[in-house]
């Protein structure tokens, strides 16, 4: 189900939370479905249970689940999936805008990629 590559460049919490969301995503995690508790995960996969809770805390401020205090953390539907993915992904749009903008790129040029990618997207 999760699988960690000690080869992986990439932090441990970073690998779970991918797997998680690829499994939420491919449906084999459904709506409301519980997921293993954090001391569960950690002795299944062998490493410290503060890895899990960071991937859990990050997949719940991106919307992937939910915790119901003293029951677990849930996944959550995919709607709220996509409203929270939608509030990351304008979080991290707004800190390379401001990035970009820090960094002398005109305004102009912002929107002439934006106009561009809306483009893109209409065609997809």
């Amino acid at each position: 189900m999760i699988t960690i590559n000690p080869r992986d460049p990439r932090p441990i919490y970073l690998q779970i939370k991918e797997n998680l969301i690829r499994l939420i995503l491919t449906g084999a995690m459904q709506t409301d479905e519980r997921l293993p508790s954090v001391r569960e995960l950690a002795g299944s996969l062998a490493i410290n249970p503060n890895t899990i809770q960071r991937a859990y805390r990050e997949l719940e401020s991106e919307g992937f689940i939910y915790s119901v205090t003293g029951r677990g953390s849930y996944v959550a539907a995919l709607s709220e999936i996509d409203q929270g993915r939608k509030a990351a992904k304008l979080e991290e749009f707004k800190a390379a805008a401001r990035e970009l903008l820090n960094l002398g790129t005109a305004k102009a040029e912002l929107e002439a990629i934006l106009a561009r990618l809306e483009q893109e997207v209409k065609h997809d």
